[in-house]
């Protein structure tokens, strides 16, 4: 009988996100696939390191022993090919991490299997492949290496930015062409207008659905909404939330104060952003996903 995995959150996740093949990828840079390549069998049996997205995926699979069923999916999806990816899968066993389907697509994007996996995010250290994956329509994020890990925690807690994250760039297109002024003029015209969804919409979606699988008060997922945004333009944020019927558990209205501080007393795991400048302050503090996607990030011909 074919298998499915349409019930579950699916994280598709690279390597090197994963794990840190800092030292591997060196070898790569310098003298090339077959270097890299007998680089990875000589050491294969020596376990490596966890990388900056390690503890999100940790945290993720640990949800599945709270639930007693498998509600989560973690799957490998990598540039390596399978016989370079063995040493891979031998750190996996050594962790104990329950990913056992992967895709090793030797040098090429793995982005196009991800809708045949049915993902609903997916991380990598690889901007391109993210960025394609963008265009595909899935949620996706560049790992920045350098996120500080917090103190060790059973909850698990993820903070987005909102436009073009969780919400489309239509707002943000506004506030570039004409300035704060005309950005709170047109959110206080559209406040009873929900904003179109971003790349995160569906992944925010799928993790408020696991959410309301535990009882409220002994939920171990906490989300956050950490915006540069404040009053008058909070209004439409709410709104839209609500019209999508999706629950945050906290919102952050900076107006334009520096995320870093705020994601620390969140203790995020990990914050998604679209701007490089704030993802940059951001991995001082906590594991940070870029989101090449919007205005902000249409590179330039």
């Amino acid at each position: 009988m074919a298998k499915t995995i349409d019930d579950k959150l699916v994280l598709a996740i690279s390597s090197r996100a994963l794990f840190d093949l800092s030292e591997s990828h060196k070898v790569y840079l310098s003298s090339g696939v077959e270097a890299y390549r007998q680089y990875q069998i000589e050491h294969e049996d020596e376990i490596l390191e966890p990388g900056d997205a390690f503890p999100l995926v940790e945290k993720l699979l640990s949800l599945n022993t709270r639930l007693g069923r498998a509600r989560v999916e973690v799957i490998l999806v990598s540039r390596n090919s399978a016989d370079t990816g063995l040493r891979v899968f031998n750190s996996i066993h050594h962790y104990g991490l329950a990913i056992s389907r992967a895709a090793f697509v030797g040098g090429r994007s793995p982005y196009p299997y991800l809708k045949a996996f049915g993902c609903d995010l997916f991380l990598s250290t690889h901007a391109e492949d993210v960025r394609s994956a963008l265009e595909a329509g899935f949620a996706a994020a560049t790992i920045l290496s350098g996120g500080a890990s917090r103190a060790a925690s059973d909850e698990l807690r993820i903070a987005f930015d909102g436009d073009a994250v969780l919400f489309s760039d239509e707002s943000e297109r506004v506030y570039q062409a004409g300035g704060l002024e005309a950005f709170q003029a047109s959110e206080r015209e559209s406040a009873r207008e929900p904003l179109r969804g971003g790349p995160f919409k569906g992944f925010l979606a799928a993790l408020n659905l696991l959410q309301r699988e535990f009882p409220e008060d002994a939920c171990p997922i906490r989300t956050a909404l950490v915006t540069a945004r404040s009053a008058p333009a909070h209004e439409r944020v709410i709104r839209t939330l609500r019209e999508w019927d999706i629950r945050l558990d906290e919102s952050l209205f900076l107006g334009g104060l520096t995320k870093s501080a705020f994601l620390e007393a969140f203790a995020a795991d990990v914050f998604f952003d679209d701007q490089a400048g704030h993802c940059e302050l951001a991995r001082e503090v906590v594991a940070t996903g870029h989101v090449p996607h919007g205005i902000s990030n249409e590179q330039k011909v």
